[in-house]
């Protein structure tokens, strides 16, 4: 039999030390330390159908090794595969995390029963009749996705030399274990162990599996960080339970970008892609009302018209209220002291509540102009025209500054129909023969013109 090891891992951050001790020098955290049985394997319990062929590799020149064209295998989803850079690439680990019952297992059930490959979706959560009734919920007629309830890699190995997949689906890397490793199932040995696993059986089948993992209470991945070292693609599923918009977005890719964004709409029958979020979070109103203005904001690569509100009233108590919703509120006070002292609105003694509509939360300060352009219609009680909308962030000394990939933006705003987008005037534009009008500010007063 071969010798029990034990040595000390750290919880929060993986790193491995010969003994105990109360803090951790590596991420500094007290208490994190503990003991955890590891024996190391003789053998991988992975084997490839032609295992007995053992093949040697040799270095080659940059300029020798053929690529070839790219192939990628397409999910059936216009969102996820946006996000992963056109398919999912054969042989890659995908990793997606995300809050407790925000969509990640119905989002990948429903990718594999959408696929014209046989899938296998390994769940170590859910028994089969529960991943059963999900399912004929989503989409009952797909015949090519296979459910196996399994926690031990060794069983779902097994399974899969049987089966012969395309694409592989684990849900969740925190429910399995390995028996190479004597340690409860999620801790940072077990992780690492089995991830290593479904790392060599990937690459040596071309089979692309996705991982569901869980996440901390701080928002971060659970186990250790080597986990979305190790992976390809690290994908994080986020949103407000209380609203149906999810958001699907890469915080690493090894085969595309990192800037795209997928949105999802959850509904009863499972999560609808939304391709054209702007028509979603603009209010199709047909009456003009004060305080509501469009901003063209951009979420990674893509952009998005979404709608800001603003309601300006006289405070009834000694302290005007200031409240933002999906706004930084900081930067509403600042817009506001830069309305007061450079246009010369008296907002001191009122109250001011500012709202990004679909529960959204934006950083992008290209909003900047709408907000003031929303906060002016609220105090002036003067409609903004729906057919009006805003690109552009303000300075402290009341100048209009340029945002980046304009142009995008005003196409956006084309294609949807608005007939004027307000812009810095400093801002270089290339754009001809547009139907839409390009309206150039440099301060706040050439906008209060058209607003006021």
């Amino acid at each position: 039999m071969a010798k029990v090891k034990t040595s000390f891992f750290c919880q929060n951050c993986g790193s491995q030390f010969s003994k105990w001790q109360g803090q951790c020098t590596t991420c500094k955290e007290w208490n994190t330390i503990v003991e955890e049985v590891i024996q190391t394997p003789e053998k991988s319990d992975w084997k490839a159908p032609n295992s007995n062929v053992k093949r040697v590799s040799k270095p080659l020149r940059i300029d020798e090794i053929d690529v070839g064209e790219e192939i990628r295998l397409n999910t059936r989803d216009e969102e996820f595969n946006r996000v992963l850079g056109g398919g999912l690439v054969p042989g890659s680990l995908t990793l997606l995390g995300g809050e407790p019952g925000i969509g990640k297992s119905t989002l990948l059930l429903q990718i594999t029963l959408k696929l014209p490959y046989k899938s296998l979706y390994v769940s170590g959560e859910e028994s089969q009749k529960q991943i059963k009734m999900r399912a004929e919920r989503i989409n009952p007629s797909n015949t090519n996705c296979y459910i196996l309830t399994e926690t031990k890699t060794q069983n779902i190995f097994k399974q899969i030399e049987a089966l012969e997949p395309d694409i592989v689906v684990i849900d969740s890397i925190q429910t399995l274990h390995s028996d190479y490793v004597e340690s409860a199932s999620g801790s940072i040995s077990q992780i690492k162990e089995c991830t290593t696993e479904l790392i060599k059986f990937a690459k040596e089948t071309a089979t692309p599996v996705i991982l569901i993992g869980h996440i901390t209470k701080d928002g971060a991945i659970a186990g250790p960080k080597i986990l979305e070292h190790m992976v390809d693609t690290v994908l994080q599923f986020e949103g407000d339970r209380n609203h149906v918009f999810r958001i699907l977005r890469a915080n690493k890719n090894r085969f595309g970008s990192t800037n795209e964004l997928g949105i999802y709409e959850m509904q009863g029958s499972g999560l609808r892609e939304v391709s054209n979020p702007s028509e979603i979070l603009i209010s199709q109103k047909d009456e003009e009302l004060s305080g509501h203005a469009i901003a063209a904001t951009l979420e990674g690569m893509r952009p998005l018209m979404i709608e800001v509100q603003a309601l300006v009233s006289t405070a009834v108590y000694g302290t005007p209220q200031r409240s933002a919703t999906g706004f930084n509120a900081k930067r509403l006070n600042m817009l506001l002291a830069v309305l007061e002292k450079r246009a010369g609105f008296r907002l001191g003694a009122k109250d001011v509540f500012l709202n990004i509509t679909g529960g959204i939360t934006v950083d992008d300060p290209a909003i900047d102009l709408a907000v003031v352009a929303a906060i002016l219609s609220s105090n002036e009680d003067e409609a903004v025209s729906k057919e009006f909308c805003f690109a552009a962030e303000v300075g402290l000394s009341g100048e209009i500054r340029p945002v980046q990939r304009v142009e995008q933006r005003i196409l956006e705003a084309e294609k949807l129909g608005f007939s004027t987008i307000f812009v810095s005037k400093y801002n270089k534009i290339a754009l001809k023969n547009t139907v839409i009008k390009i309206q150039l500010v440099s301060k706040i007063e050439d906008l209060i013109a058209f607003i006021v």
